[in-house]
Formats: C-alpha cells, sequence, structure tokens
C-alpha cells in the first residue's frame, strides 16, 4: 500500500433508487410503478471543491437572470438548487456541458434489488442494505489522502452521521483485513442539503445519468460524463461477474450488462 498523501480530500456523496421493497403489508412492490428496481450510491471526489462551488454558482446565476428559464414552472425549484430529474431539458444540458469541464473523479455501487438478497443478506432491513453499500463504495478509498471530509446529501430531518461514519469504518477495516495493513489517515462525516453544498448537486446529476442507463437503459446522458467515471459496480450482475466491475479499462455499458 502506498504512503498516504499528506493533505485534505473531499467526497460528495448521493443515493439513487430507493430502498422500498415491501408495502405496508409485505407485499412484494419491485415492479410497480413509482418503485425502482435499483439502489445505488455514488460519489466524486477531489482535491479541491472551491473552484467547483464558483463554476456552479456562476452558472446558478445565470440561469436565475435568464428571462426564457424564469419562464418555467419549476424554475422556483431550480433556483435553490439544481436537481437532475427535476430540472428542464434546457437547464439540463447547460449543467451537463458545465459538469464535462470539473475537476472531479467519480464512482458507484449499483444493487439490483434482488429480494432474496434482501432477506438473506440483510435480514430484510433497508438500512443494512443502505449501509452495505457505503462500506462498500468506500472500501478502496479513504487509505490514500490523510484527511478525509465526506459529505452526505441530507435526506429527511434526521442526521446519520454516526452510522454513516460506521460504515465507512467497516469497510476500512474490511479493506486493513485484506491487505493486512493499518489505516491511518482521518475521516469526517457531515450531511449537508444540496442547497447549501453546490457539489452535492454534481453527484445528483451523475447519479441520474447512472440511473437513467440502467432503468431506461438511455446511455447518452453518461456518455457527457464518462471519462470522470473510474469505477462503477454493477454489485449483484451475478451473471457478468467478475465483469460487473466496471473501469476505464472496462468501460461501462448497459449492453455488457444483465437486462433488470
Amino acid at each position: 500500500m502506498k504512503k498516504a498523501i499528506e493533505g485534505e480530500h473531499w467526497y460528495f456523496v448521493d443515493e439513487t433508487g430507493d430502498t422500498t421493497f415491501y408495502d405496508r403489508r409485505g407485499n412484494l412492490l419491485i415492479g410497480q410503478p413509482g418503485v425502482s428496481p435499483i439502489l445505488g450510491l455514488g460519489f466524486i471526489e477531489t482535491g479541491d471543491p472551491h473552484l467547483m462551488r464558483q463554476a456552479l454558482a456562476r452558472l446558478h446565476a445565470d440561469i436565475i437572470a435568464d428571462p426564457y428559464l424564469q419562464s418555467f414552472p419549476s424554475s422556483a425549484d431550480t433556483g435553490l438548487a439544481f436537481h437532475a430529474k427535476d430540472d428542464r431539458p434546457e437547464v439540463r444540458h447547460l449543467v451537463f456541458n458545465l459538469i464535462r469541464t470539473l475537476d472531479f473523479k467519480a464512482q458507484f455501487v449499483i444493487a439490483r434489488k434482488i429480494e432474496r438478497v434482501f432477506r438473506n443478506s440483510f435480514g430484510g432491513q433497508p438500512q443494512a442494505f443502505y449501509d452495505h453499500l457505503v462500506s462498500h463504495l468506500f472500501t478502496n478509498v479513504l487509505h490514500r489522502h490523510t484527511r478525509n471530509h465526506i459529505y452526505f446529501a441530507k435526506r429527511g430531518s434526521r442526521s446519520r452521521q454516526r452510522p454513516l461514519l460506521a460504515a465507512i469504518k467497516k469497510g476500512m477495516a474490511h479493506f486493513e483485513e485484506k491487505w493486512s495493513v493499518t489505516v491511518k489517515t482521518e475521516s469526517v462525516v457531515l450531511a449537508q442539503v444540496p442547497s447549501d453544498e453546490p457539489c452535492l448537486q454534481v453527484i445528483d446529476y451523475m447519479n441520474w445519468a447512472v440511473y437513467r442507463a440502467f432503468v431506461a437503459r438511455e446511455m447518452r446522458y453518461f456518455r457527457l460524463v464518462e471519462d470522470k467515471v473510474s469505477l462503477l459496480v454493477d454489485l449483484y450482475d451475478a451473471a457478468r461477474y467478475p465483469n460487473n466491475w466496471y473501469s476505464r479499462e472496462n468501460p461501462f455499458d448497459m449492453e455488457k450488462a444483465s437486462p433488470l
């Protein structure tokens, strides 16, 4: 293992899809309208988030000041933060064009929602399912820099720093056991809303591009930003193992993956 680089490094993390498997009566909902067939977790990483924040702020100000874009009903939401699912196509085009110019790398873990795996591996507990993806996502990265800042997009009213940090430490412990090393880097986990942390808006857009590829088999958005993606793991695509780990050497394409 290489010696950790002295200095700070930033990770901005968000989810795509959902953890829903059942309704209140225990009926399986996967495949029903409004319920995602996947849960994904991704991050962008950078050594300097300040330039990214400034670039996003400039674009945000330009869009808010544009009379044509102001005329759309969704402009009020865009005025708070960029959100790929809700932004107008015209706004989405501008944001993706900006993202292509920013300096960052991205990684993703995608979990197909398989009921047997959910019950046997996670006891039917959505939080255990989610935290497993957190551990998987961070297993091989936090030894690289001495001080890591991890920002999660805050969901709902409860802060989840403590369980998320526990999930991250579990991933780190797996790395130490695998390589028989001791990692001495520091990590701080913070929850933030995307309107207050612009870099979370970037991972929202990156996640949306991945989601569209998996769920709609629509690769055009992913193609715009694929050079930013250093790793994408299609965790439960057993039919493609071990080629379900996509990297720069094995670029991701839904034509390579099993259908959902």
